[in-house]
C-alpha cells in the first residue's frame, strides 16, 4: 500500500480542506439578468387600454322593440302531414289479364288518330241541343258491329253481338256534353253527363273466346274497331278486368271488380269551375282548366270514381287530351264476343238517381 500511495501522490481527505476555502453564497436573490444601464420598468397604473368598466345603454337593442313578440318556434322534428300532399299517381299495367287486342290493330289505330285529329267543338243547332236535353239520343252502329241493335223506347236501346265478334265501339248520335254551350266557364253551373248499360248475358264462343263490355266517353273522331279508353280522347271502365282506361293503350289501372251478367252499370262525368284560382304564371289567353270528376255506379249505387286531373305517371300516362271539357263528348259502349245488353239515356229508367 505504501508503494501505491507514493506512486499516486498525496490526496486530501476532503475538498478544499487544505488547498481551497469553503464557498458560501451571498444573501438575498440573485441580481436581475439585465444590463446595468437599463432602468427597471414599472407598469402604468390602472387597467390596460380597452379594459375599462363599460355600462351598456338602458333598454333593448335598437333592432328589437319591447312590444314585439318573439318569432314562433318551428319544431323541425315534427314530421309533416302527408295528407296535405296530392296522392301519388295510380300505377298502370302493361297488359290486361283478360282480353288484349293485337299489336297491328293498335298501330293501325294510332296511325288513324294521327291522320284524323279531334274535331273542334261547335255551337249546336237548337234541334240537336234540345234532343240531348230531352234525352233523345240514338246509337250509331259501326261497320265492325256484328249483331242486332234496336230502339226499344224513349232513350232506350237493346242489342246483342255474335259470339266471337271482334272489338267494336257503339257511339251516341249526339254529344251529351257540348263544349261551347255547356262549359261551366260559360254557364257558371256544374254540368253532369251520365248513362247506364245493363248486361243481360255473356256468351262463350266455340273456340273458348270470352265476351265482355266497356262503358265510357269519347271525343270524335274515334276508331270504332277499338274499345273506348284505348285511344286519345276517350275513357272507359272495362267489364272483363274492372280496370279504368284513360287514353291508355296498355293495361289500364286497377279500379273495380269485373262487370257480371245481370248487373247494371253507369258512368258519369261532372264538370265544374275549379276550386282554386287559375295559375297566374300561365300563358295569356290560356283557357282555365275545369275540374272534372268521373264516377262509376253499379246497380244504382255509386261505387267509385277518380279525378281526371289526378297525379299522372310521366312515363306511361298519355294525358287527358280531349276529355277536359274543351271538346264535345259522346257516350261509348265497347263490345267483344257475344254480349246481350241494354243502353239507357233516359233518366227515368236509371237505377241511380242524382241527389
Amino acid at each position: 500500500m505504501g508503494f501505491f500511495k507514493s506512486f499516486k501522490g498525496d490526496h486530501p481527505d476532503t475538498i478544499g480542506s487544505e488547498t481551497s476555502q469553503s464557498y458560501v453564497p451571498p444573501r438575498g436573490p440573485p441580481p436581475p439578468h439585465r444590463p446595468s444601464n437599463v432602468e427597471r420598468y414599472l407598469p402604468p397604473s390602472g387597467p390596460p387600454p380597452g379594459q375599462s368598466d363599460y355600462l351598456p345603454p338602458p333598454g333593448p337593442p335598437p333592432s328589437h322593440r319591447s312590444g314585439d313578440e318573439p318569432p314562433p318556434y318551428h319544431d323541425w322534428t315534427v314530421i309533416p302531414d302527408t295528407a296535405l300532399l296530392p296522392p301519388p299517381p295510380s300505377l298502370g299495367h302493361e297488359a290486361s289479364p283478360a282480353g288484349n287486342a293485337s299489336l297491328s290493330e293498335a298501330d293501325r289505330a294510332h296511325d288513324w288518330c294521327r291522320t284524323y285529329p279531334l274535331l273542334r267543338p261547335y255551337q249546336p243547332a237548337s234541334l240537336h241541343y234540345d234532343s240531348v236535353k230531352n234525352e233523345k239520343i240514338d246509337l250509331v252502329q259501326p261497320r265492325e258491329y256484328q249483331g242486332s241493335l234496336a230502339k226499344t223506347g224513349h232513350g232506350s236501346w237493346k242489342g246483342s253481338t255474335i259470339p266471337g265478334s271482334r272489338d267494336t265501339c257503339l257511339l251516341g248520335s249526339l254529344p251529351c256534353y257540348f263544349a261551347v254551350p255547356d262549359s261551366p266557364l260559360v254557364t257558371e253551373k256544374r254540368k253532369t253527363i251520365y248513362f247506364e248499360v245493363k248486361v243481360l248475358s255473356y256468351a262463350v264462343s266455340r273456340g273458348g273466346d270470352a265476351s265482355s263490355l266497356a262503358i265510357g266517353w269519347c271525343a270524335l273522331p274515334y276508331p270504332t274497331w277499338r274499345m273506348p279508353g284505348w285511344e286519345r280522347g276517350s275513357l272507359a271502365v272495362h267489364g272483363d278486368d274492372g280496370r279504368r282506361y284513360v287514353n291508355d293503350t296498355w293495361g289500364g289501372k286497377d279500379f273495380t271488380g269485373a262487370i257480371q251478367a245481370g248487373q247494371t252499370v253507369g258512368l258519369g262525368m261532372a264538370f265544374s269551375i275549379p276550386d282554386t284560382p287559375p295559375n297566374y304564371g300561365s300563358s295569356p289567353g290560356q283557357t282555365p282548366r275545369l275540374k272534372v270528376d268521373i264516377f262509376f255506379t253499379r246497380d244504382g249505387i255509386k261505387e267509385s270514381g277518380w279525378s281526371l286531373h289526378e297525379e299522372l305517371d310521366a312515363q306511361n300516362d298519355l294525358g287527358v287530351d280531349g276529355l277536359d271539357g274543351q271538346f264535345d263528348l259522346y257516350a261509348a259502349v265497347g263490345l267483344f264476343g257475344g254480349v246481350e245488353f241494354e243502353v239507357n239515356f233516359s233518366s227515368r229508367k236509371w237505377l241511380w238517381q242524382p241527389s
